[in-house]
């Protein structure tokens, strides 16, 4: 059982301390809590499925990292692994072991992919993409839809306008509108505009990327028929079809989202589980894409800390313990015993759990549709998300600090941690 936590005194005065000295005292926008009230909370270690704080306080932690820790906090296996590669040094900037052994196991989950590049970021996998897609085509125009995040490259950072399908508008101050001119933003899951940017634009278009279950503004669940009408149209017009995969791969099974949705795209980018907890993100692609990169081909991308052994060592003793498939079963159980308890619990009577596999999604709202485009989203289910966060806190229940965000099972999750998550959320 999860114990109450008590004083933050040490969190507070470290916030206290980055405030002067890093924009908002954080690295990125959320961890400042500033949607969800109060300071934000400094974590020190972790263990299994619990985060500690620097006051020595308890989290049953349901955020993961923002889902990278599938295995949980600090497993063994991967802390052995990094500790190996750490001893034998940090960096080379050369070519190293560690790299075509990671490249195998990614491969053998994608089967359709036949080359990986590593980087060491989602952004910088999904800008790669961005580039190899209008590099091979020949094509500038990028479709995207309206409120999935892609990392926050310029071009990326673009966001619809009030018609069906609209030209980019910068999503971003310093982001100026030739960034995104040649981003095409459409609402998503709809057919109608799809088909109707592709007979207007489809000469121009280089790519589509999108989530193949966008899970970054909401768990917002799309058709098969519309993943399958977007491999449909990028290959009559010659485009490519780019799944954004950082989220999703490795998350439901040793493959990506594509194997459940039936659809193979051109090129997959991968970020979170594939680094387990370190900076690593991929593009896997057919061979006659991906060696238009440099040094074969004219697309460039380099960089230092691309490929770096520590981070290599901890993707693969994670994807080698997902291989095994025993983490997979334990995470199909969990989420069935977590349907079984919310049928009967008190938490029905207020919010509702969107869950695909183990990413889970609590939506304050029983009356609306689920919400299958980010606009859908009630700001009152928003409001009753961040205004409870500091009750899950103070019950020792860590939840992403945006309702706007999933949640994620692990395989150092139980079944009684899955019930302190819906007692919490009920509280």
């Amino acid at each position: 059982m999860t114990t109450r936590p008590g004083s933050t005194a040490k969190s507070e005065a470290l916030y206290t301390r980055a405030a002067q000295l890093m924009p908002a005292g954080v690295s990125s926008p959320v961890r400042a809590f500033k949607k969800v009230g109060g300071r934000p909370l400094y974590f020190s270690r972790g263990e299994g499925a619990y985060a500690i704080d620097e006051d020595g306080n308890r989290y049953l932690d349901f955020c993961m990292a923002w889902g990278p820790l599938i295995l949980g906090h600090a497993h063994p296996a991967v802390v052995e692994a990094v500790t190996r590669a750490a001893r034998d040094g940090l960096a080379f900037g050369t070519a190293h072991r560690h790299e075509p052994r990671l490249a195998e196991l990614v491969l053998e989950a994608f089967p359709y992919a036949e080359r990986v590049r590593f980087v060491v970021s989602g952004t910088e996998a999904v800008m790669t993409a961005v580039r190899l897609a209008r590099g091979a085509t020949g094509r500038s125009l990028l479709v995207k839809f309206a409120g999935c995040y892609h990392g926050h490259g310029d071009a990326l950072l673009a966001k619809a306008g009030s018609g069906v399908v609209t030209q980019g508008l910068s999503g971003s101050e310093g982001v100026p509108p030739s960034a995104v001119r040649d981003t095409l933003v459409l609402p998503l899951g709809n057919l109608a505009a799809l088909e109707q940017a592709f007979a207007t634009h489809g000469k121009d278009i280089a790519a589509v990327i999108v989530e193949p279950l966008p899970a970054n503004n909401g768990l917002l669940q799309q058709s098969p028929e519309f993943l399958k009408a977007l491999r449909t149209h990028t290959s009559a017009a010659g485009a490519l079809l780019i799944f954004d995969e950082v989220i999703n791969g490795f998350r439901f099974g040793y493959h990506g989202f594509a194997k459940l949705c039936g659809v193979e795209p051109d090129l997959t980018t991968l970020g979170k589980i594939v680094g387990g907890g370190l900076p690593v993100g991929a593009v896997a692609g057919k061979t006659r894409v991906m060696e238009l990169l440099a040094p074969l081909g004219p697309v460039y991308q380099a960089g230092t800390m691309a490929g770096n052994p520590v981070a290599l060592a901890a993707g693969i003793a994670t994807l080698e313990a997902l291989k095994k498939g025993d983490v997979y079963r334990h995470l199909d159980a969990l989420g069935r015993a977590l349907d079984a308890k919310l049928a009967t619990h008190a938490l029905r009577s207020k919010a509702r759990l969107f869950r695909v596999g183990s990413v889970v999604w609590p939506y304050f709202d029983l009356d609306a549709p689920a919400p299958l485009e980010a606009d859908d989203i009630r700001p009152g289910a928003v409001e009753q998300y961040h205004g409870a966060y500091r009750r899950w806190l103070e019950r020792g229940v860590y939840l992403p600090p945006s309702a706007y965000e999933v949640s994620f099972l692990s395989a150092a999750h139980t079944e009684g941690h899955v019930g302190e998550l819906l007692d919490a959320l009920a509280s």
